[in-house]
């Protein structure tokens, strides 16, 4: 007889406090608007899917349909998350394969039901239930884990930890990432309280805005050609830059050494006319506006550095906070 131990993800995470990313181009309106109206609760997951089916012919549709329902009704555990009682460990004991994969399922699927009955979730509940409801509603469906960018200390940090779990859906062929964790809302870490804000910029996300913050255990969940490199060398961005129309084409790189530069150059194409850009070192936390040099649509503009101890450079647009950069001392290190 062996004995296992499945834990739920160590850290349920908490990167909804900081990213909402640009949703697909399609038009959902209409079908949140219907799904708003759904009941609250359903007997059993069976009857939410089949009223999916019945509202909703379109692969896209049921997806959305699916991910908007949880959003709108699931909070997010935030006493489970602080308490960690999330990490506790489940024991079962199994003595064939068959028995195995059994006793598995059926762990999966008491989560499943503890998500629908009670409203309440960490991440790992949140993606089983999309699974689940996809799967119900004849869309196939992956249960995703990996990393996730959960603040500026992760910035150049290879991504080595399970933290977070989300999905990936397949529509009309074509695999689609989704996050519904972070589409529920946010979490104010100083209350502890979830606060629901419906966000559908984490439905359909290309996958070169979703690889800014997220990064699979399996590499072909990443749907597209990026490294672990990638990914750890990135800036940390803020909900309000991946939700915006402008991007930043330089610098790239979220790791930049005071002992090589001076002075950062940034290039930010589609920034608006009326855009205010300003900037706070955190060796000093003072704000400071950034002289704009403005050509057709690509902004530039420079932020001189110090180069007395390591710190962080956070970039404003609109008083809204949008990227963040690691300055340090020492001389820049291939990650």
């Amino acid at each position: 007889m062996k004995e296992i131990y499945v834990r739920v993800l160590k850290k349920a995470f908490l990167l909804m406090l900081f990213f909402s990313l640009p949703t697909f181009a399609q038009d959902f309106s209409k079908v949140d608007e219907i799904v708003s109206n759904y009941p609250k609760s359903f007997s059993k997951a069976e009857d939410l899917a089949s009223k999916i089916n019945h509202d909703f012919s379109k692969e896209e549709e049921k997806a959305r349909a699916i991910y908007s329902w949880i959003a709108f009704n699931v909070k997010y555990d935030v006493k489970s998350y602080f308490s960690n009682s999330n990490v506790q460990p489940i024991a079962y004991s199994y003595r064939t394969e068959a028995e195995k994969i059994e006793k598995q399922n059926q762990i999966k699927l008491d989560l499943i039901n503890k998500t629908f009955k009670s409203k309440l979730a960490v991440c790992q509940g949140y993606a089983l239930l999309f699974e689940h409801l996809a799967n119900l509603s004849g869309l196939e469906s992956a249960f995703v884990t990996g990393n996730a960018k959960a603040s500026a200390n992760d910035i150049g940090k290879l991504p080595t930890q399970s933290l977070h779990a989300w999905n990936a859906v397949k529509i009309n062929g074509n695999w689609k990432l989704v996050d519904v964790t972070w589409g529920a809302g946010v979490v104010n870490p100083q209350k502890r309280i979830f606060v629901p804000k419906f966000n559908d910029s984490y439905f359909f996300t290309e996958p070169e805005i979703f690889v800014l913050n997220h990064f699979p255990d399996d590499k072909k969940w990443i749907l597209g050609n990026f490294s672990e490199q990638d990914y750890a060398g990135f800036p940390f961005y803020y909900g309000d830059y991946v939700k915006s129309d402008f991007r930043f084409l330089k610098p790239q790189s979220g790791v930049i050494s005071s002992k090589e530069l001076s002075v950062i150059s940034f290039k930010i194409a589609d920034l608006g006319q009326d855009d205010k850009v300003f900037y706070v070192l955190s060796s000093d936390n003072k704000p400071k506006v950034a002289t704009l040099k403005r050509n057709g649509n690509i902004t530039e503009f420079d932020v001189n550095l110090t180069s007395n101890k390591d710190y962080y450079l956070t970039i404003f647009v609109n008083q809204k906070a949008v990227s963040m950069y690691k300055i340090t001392r020492a001389k820049s290190v291939s990650i």
